[in-house]
């Protein structure tokens, strides 16, 4: 707990970063240490000498600049240095045509460049890569840091930018103008108001699980005209979301209850528009019992032989329970043992 204290570090009083800093135990000392050397360089000095520590304190600490130069020189985490914000700027030059292309990565993310001078950075970057680039995680319900993130010619930074669910609706169309796969998927899943076109679009191209949730939790997913385009679908995931079509046929529905892949059944399985005999029937069947005991559809009376087979006694307190006795009240078998 004290540990996890020193993330609020610029909301404690001195006193208790004294406290923090001079704890017994290792950990709590070093995490204090990791937050106070972004303004003190000699605890900076003192965490490099710490290589659990030597990483972090070289992204975040601040660096007096012979020390600065010292670790360019030694090429000690050198694609960690090149995030550090108090990196000198010719230093950062230099960096910026380092042989190592993550190096070179790292400084084409840093937040004081323009545009210009970030595209000039030769780097590479994966169609499915992406990273914390941690000044846009800290200021994604900050509009101008989104603005600059999303309207950046750098995919990182604009997949970065996809995952914030506080993008203006003109940042998300400009996102999803991006012809990027990863931010249409990032968009999809951490922003309500992503353009229908872009989720169908992440839908097909994914399928499997991913677009199952999809189809069947976002606000936005097209429901109507999803049987006629996935009903057939090879993939069982994709055409389960066929059951959330509003204009689907029982038959339809009925016909996907037996389908091959069990996600697609199970879907079926708990839709109300299934014949009541085809409903009666997947209650026996193991793997479609639970989503078939859950469909509105199911008679009352099936719903009491369901719990009969199961046991549970038809007999229950007839309001909350005050002092004195339970009361019950009783059911078509009368409370147990005359009770």
């Amino acid at each position: 707990m004290r540990r996890s204290a020193a993330r609020a570090w610029g909301q404690l009083p001195p006193d208790e970063w004294s406290a923090l800093l001079a704890d017994p135990e290792a950990e709590v000392r070093r995490a204090a240490a990791l937050r106070e050397c972004r303004r003190d360089a000699h605890v900076t000095a003192a965490l490099l000498r710490d290589p659990e520590s030597a990483a972090e304190a070289l992204r975040h600490g601040l660096l007096h600049r012979a020390g600065a130069e010292r670790c360019v020189a030694g090429r000690t985490h050198l694609a960690d240095l090149a995030e550090n914000p108090s990196l000198p700027v010719d230093l950062v030059e230099r960096l910026a045509v380092d042989p190592d292309g993550a190096v070179r990565l790292a400084v084409s993310l840093r937040p004081e460049l323009d545009e210009a001078r970030r595209t000039a950075i030769e780097v590479t970057v994966g169609a499915f890569a992406a990273v914390d680039v941690a000044w846009v995680r800290d200021g994604l319900a900050e509009p101008e840091a989104l603005r600059r993130a999303a309207a950046s010619a750098h995919p990182l930074l604009r997949r970065a930018a996809a995952r914030s669910p506080h993008l203006s609706p003109e940042l998300v169309s400009l996102l999803a103008r991006t012809e990027d796969p990863l931010v249409e998927d990032l968009l999809g899943v951490h922003h309500p108001d992503t353009p229908e076109e872009v989720l169908m679009r992440v839908f097909a191209r994914l399928g499997g699980t991913f677009s199952a949730w999809m189809a069947e939790s976002h606000p936005r997913f097209l429901r109507e005209g999803l049987a006629a385009r996935y009903a057939d679908h090879p993939d069982g995931h994709c055409r389960r979301p066929a059951v959330r079509d509003p204009a689907v046929s029982p038959a339809l529905i009925e016909r996907l209850s037996r389908d091959p892949a069990v996600w697609t059944r199970q879907a079926a399985a708990g839709d109300p528009r299934l014949p009541l005999r085809r409903l009666r029937e997947v209650l026996h069947v193991p793997e479609l019992a639970s989503s078939a005991g859950g469909n509105p559809a199911l008679p009352e009376g099936e719903t009491a032989a369901v719990l009969d087979r199961a046991g549970v006694p038809a007999w229950l307190p007839a309001e909350l329970p005050g002092p004195g006795p339970l009361p019950v009240r009783e059911g078509r078998d009368g409370p147990p043992n005359g009770t």
